[in-house]
């Protein structure tokens, strides 16, 4: 299962969430996945040189999801992002998109906790989500 963003912050900051829950399964079955624009958003937030350090050592230590070569997940991903505007569903981050696009071309389920993912379902129906 790849596991968005929100889901990850909600662990480091000790939440105790139904989507947190459900991650600390997968942990423990080694079944949570990340992908490298997860990793970007995530370190992003660090506080400190250190706290950059033990973040980037700890997720990038993780399975990853990576984009197709040559671009076309990225590409992919823009179309999603101008479909939904067009279906009047404007993603807060184009980010979301590229972690939706990941989820849905690897057939993989998105665990989140973001209200951007239930608005491109109405656009993509081949998302295939789990909001915690």
């Amino acid at each position: 299962m790849l596991v968005d963003t929100t889901v990850w912050i909600d662990l480091l900051r000790g939440q105790v969430t139904p989507a947190v829950v459900c991650l600390r399964q997968l942990l423990d079955r080694g079944e949570a996945l990340i992908a490298p624009v997860i990793v970007q958003e995530i370190l992003q937030g660090a506080r400190d040189a250190d706290s950059l350090t033990m973040l980037r050592k700890r997720f990038t230590a993780l399975p990853m999801v990576e984009p197709r070569p040559h671009g076309s997940t990225h590409a992919d991903a823009g179309a999603l992002y101008a479909r939904c505007r067009w279906a009047g569903v404007t993603p807060r981050s184009p980010h979301d998109c590229l972690i939706a696009q990941l989820a849905m071309e690897n057939r993989l389920t998105l665990l989140h906790d973001d209200r951007d993912f239930e608005q491109m379902v109405l656009v993509e129906v081949g998302l295939m989500q789990r909001r915690g």
